[in-house]
């Protein structure tokens, strides 16, 4: 039987945020939920997060995750006291305890796993993970022997010059038999400068303790400021372009393109410079994306062309063109071979296959059937000051230039909207619709002031004979 308990109570105050550290974002999740992430692999049978500094924001942020079960730790008094806090709900508990730090982000889902695994393997008391540093300076150093067998582990300011040379470090995960380490957590003592009650100081009353060398030091990197988050940030971005460029993704310019990890590419997609996905993002195989581009919670087909544009929360089906300069908003619903071209925007509409939208353009609450061309500046006005209301365009329709049509309205298909109307009443399938006004012409027309301002110039006197 395995438990994972997760540190989270500290208040992170080298942040310097209102957030509590854990709830910091990296790479489109949060420093606890990519913590928690990275062992569902192990299926636990229990999971608990110890919180302690805004603990109801933290547990509201994870209401999602079925099955965590929060621990208070009031007041902070060092890891070995958070560790304390478990001796209640773990009472009668016979398997391993995990425990990880809410803010280590980096650990592999297949390092944890090793890490398991060596425990069971060896029978430990206790397993830690270490990483051989090139500059250890501030770590604990771990002190072992060649099979893996861990004499002690020394504080930083506490060791000898001779000591610092080690430089086999202590990464504060651990994995240990939770009847032995529950009946030592008790006996651990506040007697260092911090008074605080430290885990590691259980790895000197626990025997057999073993150590596992992780093989990417970058996986134990913590997080206690910003510069710190963008470390880790950045890490973590070239390990998701990495991956991608090995499936089959090509990155002009990899640094300058962010990802989230749950964003999927298919084979062959080309991203230009500056684009960024967010959320849960589906690409399909042959896709262009960019340069200048956001995706967020987007799915796209085959063969769609994004240009310098926004697509939030919609679906755009195979060989669509999208932008330059185009916005496609939640519930945005494109069939194949659309083109949504610059300055549109698109919320909540359904554009049948075949249809454009190709230049300055509202498209709100509609439905539009197959091969429609909305012309430029048509605007669906959809709103009336209290509700939302939806428009319909039938298959084979076409809108001139600056048509507005208020909605709730329906046009039948092929119907053609003449340039600069606004319609009010539904149109019937195969007809004509227009809704000017009358063109006036005056001709010899001034202005009013213009008028005036010539009645009261005399004329000019007329020349003298000669």
């Amino acid at each position: 039987m395995l438990a994972v308990a997760v540190l989270a109570a500290g208040k992170g105050t080298r942040m310097k945020s209102e957030l509590p550290k854990v709830l910091q974002p990296i790479a489109g999740a949060t420093l606890v939920e990519r913590v928690l992430s990275s062992c569902e692999a192990l299926e636990p049978e229990r999971r608990l997060l110890i919180v302690g500094h805004q603990a109801e924001r933290v547990e509201h942020s994870l209401a999602a995750h079925s099955g965590l079960e929060f621990v208070l730790q009031q007041p902070q008094r060092g890891t070995g006291h958070a560790v304390q806090q478990l001796l209640e709900p773990l009472a009668g508990f016979q398997g391993d305890l995990l425990v990880l730090n809410g803010d280590v982000p980096l650990l592999r889902p297949q390092t944890i796993a090793e890490l398991v695994e060596r425990h069971r393997a060896s029978g430990a008391a206790v397993t830690l993970l270490s990483a051989r540093l090139v500059d250890p300076t501030g770590y604990g150093r771990v002190f072992a022997d060649g099979a893996g067998n861990v004499s002690g582990i020394i504080e930083h300011r506490d060791c000898t010059d001779a000591q610092r040379d080690n430089t086999l470090t202590n990464a504060g995960i651990y994995i240990f038999n939770w009847p032995k380490l529950a009946a030592v957590l008790p006996q651990l003592r506040a007697d260092n400068d911090q008074g605080e009650l430290y885990l590691t100081d259980t790895v000197a009353l626990l025997r057999p303790a073993m150590h596992l060398e992780v093989a990417d030091p970058d996986e134990i990197n913590g997080i206690n400021d910003r510069l710190q988050l963008a470390q880790c940030e950045a890490v973590l971005q070239q390990r998701l372009r990495q991956h991608w460029m090995r499936e089959g993704v090509t990155f002009v310019d990899p640094a300058s393109c962010t990802l989230s990890d749950r964003t999927v590419f298919g084979r062959d997609v080309l991203v230009e410079p500056g684009c960024h996905f967010r959320g849960a993002n589906q690409i399909g195989d042959g896709c262009h994306i960019g340069p200048g581009s956001l995706l967020e919670n987007a799915h796209l087909g085959r063969n769609v062309e994004v240009l310098y544009s926004v697509v939030r929360e919609a679906r755009v089906a195979d060989d669509c063109a999208i932008g330059p300069f185009a916005q496609l908003r939640p519930g945005a619903d494109l069939a194949a071979d659309c083109r949504v071209g610059n300055f549109v925007e698109i919320k909540k509409s359904r554009i049948g296959a075949g249809s454009k939208v190709n230049h300055l353009s509202y498209i709100g609450d509609a439905e539009l059937g197959e091969r429609v061309n909305v012309g430029a500046g048509t605007i669906t006005a959809n709103y009336d000051g209290v509700a939302k209301h939806r428009t319909v365009i039938g298959s084979g329709s076409k809108t001139g230039a600056n048509s507005v049509l208020v909605a709730p309205i329906a046009l039948g298909a092929n119907v053609t909207v003449a340039a600069g109307s606004t319609l009010t009443k539904d149109v019937p399938a195969g007809a004509l619709a227009l809704g000017r006004a009358r063109q006036l012409v005056k001709q010899n027309w001034q202005p009013r002031q213009d008028a005036a301002d010539a009645a009261a110039t005399p004329p000019a006197a007329a020349p003298e004979p000669r």
